[in-house]
């Protein structure tokens, strides 16, 4: 009899699940939403759970079919297609398409505008005219614009377009901020800053013309350190980034910002920016803690000095630090609440960079706009993506959220770079129950509590507490930030584990830190391109001590490194 009551128990919801999936025209949602935390009413499906290579910003055409920008081209094509041909929501045909030159990492924009497929490579602009009812498009590849600068750091190229015909490209700056020699401690800024003629900014193109160089473009605005977030919006008329802020406050200047104050500042910016607007790096940054933008110690600042920062562009909102903003959304569609029309949906892809606290971001935020303008504080609107309670090494995040899009049913997709997953989220709540505070008290609750998202405590979340020894500290102020604690590196920075520059030759890793290492390098057969700062100010003690750790640490057994290691490197390279 139990058993009985149970299976029509089971028929009776399974019936009601699919009226109301057929009520909302929608398809069902995973059980678990394809590990996502939502607001209430909001279900997600597993669109396609994982894509050949890293994949960053997508777009959704008219018809719903989805374009995938993959970060690493393979012979298959840099590009990827889905099609949903049963309406449940998971693509039932994937293909890859386009060959294209430039091979290097960080492709990033993925766009649908005016019937054409834009995307971008690390130095290159291309589109393809789309034809309705196919897949993959069979026209010849455009190549609208092309940077002539090799690539270096910061130099992912999002799109956007306004309602008048034109394009916007940012051109990321190769620096942290702007150091005579970057990111190496103590090193102080240039001034003026060199390379905002041609980098630090956002460029205007022609969107429909072909064969364009950053000369043929307008320098819209400036001072920017990088940018991928970058969205422009209909309704307000205006151009809007999520800025991602310089790094290594603790590391470059521990005199002045203790390790908490390097974890959580500075912010990533959320600007409006108009024609000619200047939004201060590398002079300035933001302290959402603070309030207000404060002069960059590599320009006589010291954490409390503010200087001339009333000059430069405001943030609409400061966020923490290191969440890595990697798209933006404004959401015009119909399907989700009242409460979320026009406002901004952002992918915070998270941080790299907060030890020795938790990493921070993995999350998608909301911005609530009316008319135009804020009319609320951020909010969580969905969680989850790590898999994790806490993030020590970016490692240890299972999905990292990448890009944004909105389908033509108002659905919002989110792309994964870590393995190429896509999660389409829809709402399927009751239309006669307004939505309020009762549907989001569970993300409010997110957000003060999760470790990947709060403000951390400066002791409690200490995760060198009591358990790294001298040496193993000093890996983590100079080098962790970047090779992560686990010394497993990320999709930026390359891994210390195994590594070939590590545990060969002792005299390789010394003048690595002793001289840098700047341009394209190969670890353990993948590609890397982000400048190692040379930490020759170091005393050659701490030289020893950080590469002995590095050598007997993370599955490595290598021989010591000695001063007098050290001391021999440096005379010889003194003799050069």
């Amino acid at each position: 009899m139990r058993l009985v009551v149970l299976r029509f128990l089971f028929a009776f919801l399974l019936i009601i699940n699919l009226t109301q999936c057929k009520r909302h025209g929608l398809p069902l949602g995973d059980a678990d939403n394809g590990g996502l935390v939502l607001p209430g009413g909001f279900e997600a499906v597993v669109v396609v759970d994982s894509l050949k290579g890293a994949v960053r910003h997508l777009a959704v055409n008219s018809n719903g079919d989805i374009y995938v920008k993959l970060r690493f081209p393979s012979a298959e094509g840099g590009n990827a297609a889905l099609r949903d041909d049963d309406g449940d929501g998971k693509a039932d045909i994937v293909k890859f398409f386009d060959e294209y030159q430039d091979k290097s990492s960080y492709g990033t924009a993925m766009r649908i505008h005016n019937g054409y497929l834009y995307f971008s490579s690390v130095t290159r602009i291309f589109r393809q005219k789309l034809t309705p009812g196919d897949l993959i498009p069979d026209s010849k590849i455009e190549l609208m614009l092309t940077d002539t600068q090799p690539p270096r750091q910061h130099d992912a190229k999002p799109i956007a377009f306004d309602d008048k015909g034109n394009m916007y490209v940012p051109f990321g700056a190769p620096s942290d901020c702007c150091q005579v020699e970057d990111r190496t401690p103590f090193s102080p800024g240039m001034d003026s800053c060199p390379i905002l003629t041609v980098r630090g900014g956002i460029w205007r193109f022609d969107a429909n013309k072909p064969g364009q160089f950053q000369k043929d473009g307008y320098k819209f605005a400036t001072g920017l350190r990088s940018v991928v977030a970058l969205e422009w919006n209909n309704k307000t008329h205006n151009l809007y980034t999520v800025c991602h802020g310089r790094d290594y406050l603790h590391a470059t200047w521990p005199k002045y910002f203790s390790e908490w104050e390097g974890a959580v500042l500075p912010s990533e910016e959320f600007l409006v920016l108009k024609d000619k607007a200047d939004a201060g790096w590398p002079y300035y940054y933001y302290d959402q803690i603070k309030g207000k933008l404060l002069l960059s110690p590599e320009y006589g600042g010291d954490g409390k000095i503010a200087g001339k920062a009333a000059e430069y562009t405001q943030p609409l909102i400061g966020f923490p630090g290191h969440f890595a903003p990697n798209d933006l959304l404004f959401y015009t569609g119909n399907q989700f609440p009242e409460h979320y029309k026009d406002g901004a949906f952002i992918a915070f892809h998270g941080s790299t960079s907060s030890a020795p606290y938790p990493q921070s971001g993995y999350f998608i935020c909301f911005v609530p706009f009316k008319n135009g303008a804020l009319s609320g504080p951020w909010e969580v609107f969905a969680n989850g993506f790590a898999g994790v309670d806490t993030v020590v090494n970016t490692s240890d995040a299972r999905y990292r959220p990448m890009g944004l899009a909105m389908g033509p049913d108002g659905s919002l997709y989110i792309s994964d770079s870590e393995k190429g997953k896509i999660w389409r989220v829809m709402y399927k709540g009751d239309s006669t129950i307004k939505f309020g505070q009762a549907q989001l008290s569970k993300m409010a609750k997110i957000k003060q509590r999760a470790s990947n998202i709060k403000l951390p405590d400066i002791v409690a979340d200490n995760l060198d507490r009591g358990t790294v020894n001298n040496a193993g500290k000093l890996y983590n102020t100079y080098c962790g930030v970047c090779h992560q604690r686990d010394g497993m590196g990320n999709d930026r920075f390359p891994p210390l584990s195994g590594s070939e520059w590590v545990i060969g030759d002792k005299t390789v890793p010394i003048n690595i830190v002793l001289n840098g290492l700047e341009g394209e390098v190969y670890v353990k057969g993948k590609a890397y391109n982000n400048k190692m700062p040379r930490l020759h100010l170091l005393p050659d003690e701490n030289i020893a001590q950080i590469l002995t750790y590095v050598r007997q640490n993370f599955n490595n057994k290598a021989d010591t490194v000695t001063v007098e290691n050290v001391v021999k490197a440096r005379m010889a390279l003194g003799k050069k």
